[in-house]
């Protein structure tokens, strides 16, 4: 059995050392075989120890991505294109064309038609229709011959003049981002109804409005003399209220209310209308006394407030209005004297007091009537050719009449007199009076 043991040592020797690497066995002095080394890898094998990882770089980053290309660049004729599909859907709705006025929108560039305006559109830096120049055309056509879908589709429109034709119904919508640049809006002189077109009033750049001669009812919004406007003609409609009592609020330069049905007294904030230069209040039912702050209108040239029912004495604070041209009380109820500082004023060229209870004039009045710049017919002045009866005049001052606030009739707000007046300026050029005619020249 020993002999065995030692044989099957012996031959495990000899295969071990046959096949291991030198060096994995070894004897020590004592003849004791040891194993130095000897490792046995489940599933692998041998592997040598792995060297240390901090000697290793890290990994490259990954390349970048290729910038994205460039996108196209934006179709110049854009804006036309817009501008083209909303000309040419209107164009089917006209039947009355009498100065052949869309013979010329043929092809695709309205910059060439009769009517159309253009110019680079700022936001977009690119051509649009800039602004419609229709006064005058008498374009119509059926019911359907309206505003909607037209002034309301030009979304890059500075202008939009349609004096003189024929539209019907409302006016359309006015979204403030879309007619965001539109400054001038002239609607006059066509056959548009309902109440005051609100919609105007999103037009937050608007400097300039005509709605005169059609048939707008109802009452004005006071948001109207909140906008920075230069112009308000409404006259010529039916409108019918009293006038808005934040009228003095307005910018305005130009105020045309004429011929329509406002009624009560004028007020007392027109005194802080500064920039006022011509207003027109005639053939209204206006009422009551003239409130003294009218003499701060220190700017105004012209006046009118003829053919109402105003009454009382002329106010002392019209002596303040150096700049007056043109002054027309006449068609009313005033009485009392007539104010010598008024007829001293240095501009003035007409002051009409006709057809009033107006009951003396004094020697400056005189000097302008001598020069026919002042004009007192239909009167109760005793002297005078062309005056009422007396019997007109007894029954007129038969009737006790007073203004509410008496005192405030002798209030001179310039603080001075007539030997302090300014010398006379170059007349101006009146504007308002033609929005009395329909037609724009």
């Amino acid at each position: 059995m020993a002999t065995n043991t030692v044989f099957f040592c012996s031959i495990f020797l000899i295969w071990a050392a046959a096949f291991l690497e030198p060096g994995l066995l070894a004897a020590d002095d004592g003849g004791v075989v040891r194993r130095e080394g000897f490792e046995i890898i489940i599933g692998g094998g041998y592997s040598p120890p792995p060297e240390d990882e901090e000697d290793c770089p890290p990994p490259p980053p990954p390349p970048c991505p290729p910038p994205p290309p460039p996108p196209p660049p934006p179709d110049p004729n854009a804006r036309l294109k817009i501008a083209v599909a909303v000309i040419k859907k209107f164009k089917l709705k006209i039947t009355k064309d009498p100065y052949k006025i869309k013979d010329t929108w043929m092809g695709d560039n309205p910059c060439i038609w009769k009517g159309f305006v253009c110019d680079k559109v700022p936001d977009y830096n690119l051509k649009a229709v800039a602004g419609v120049d229709f006064n005058g055309y008498n374009l119509g056509g059926g019911d359907d011959f309206t505003l909607d879908g037209f002034l309301d589709g030009l979304s890059d429109i500075t202008i939009f003049h349609a004096n003189s034709n024929d539209f019907k119904g409302g006016v359309p919508k006015i979204d403030k981002k879309k007619l965001r640049y539109l400054y001038e809006l002239d609607l006059s002189n066509n056959k548009l109804v309902g109440e005051f077109p609100y919609e105007v009033l999103a037009a937050k750049q608007l400097t300039f409005l005509d709605l005169r001669f059609n048939s707008f009812c109802g009452n004005v919004p006071q948001q109207i003399f909140t906008l920075d406007v230069d112009v308000i003609f409404i006259n010529n409609n039916q409108f019918h209220q009293p006038l808005p009592e934040n009228l003095g609020n307005t910018p305005a330069l130009y105020l045309t209310f004429a011929n329509n049905h406002f009624t009560g007294q004028i007020p007392r904030s027109i005194g802080r209308s500064k920039n006022l230069l011509e207003v027109l209040f005639l053939n209204n039912q206006l009422s009551g006394c003239l409130p003294y702050e009218i003499g701060y209108l220190k700017d105004s040239t012209v006046f009118d407030v003829g053919k109402n029912q105003l009454t009382g004495p002329i106010p002392h604070s019209f002596g303040c209005l150096d700049k007056m041209e043109l002054l027309n009380l006449a068609e009313n109820q005033f009485y009392g004297p007539v104010p010598e500082t008024l007829c001293e004023l240095p501009n003035l060229s007409n002051l009409s007091l006709s057809h009033n209870y107006f009951t003396q004039v004094g020697p400056k009045c005189r000097k302008l009537i001598s020069e026919k710049k002042l004009d007192v017919k239909m009167n109760c002045i005793l002297g005078l050719r062309d005056q009422k009866s007396e019997q007109q005049c007894s029954w007129f001052f038969s009737t006790t009449r007073q203004c509410p606030d008496p005192k405030s009739l002798l209030i001179v707000p310039c603080g001075r007199y007539p030997s302090n007046r300014p010398t006379a300026s170059k007349p101006s050029a009146m504007r308002t009076y033609d929005t009395l005619f329909p037609h724009r020249p």
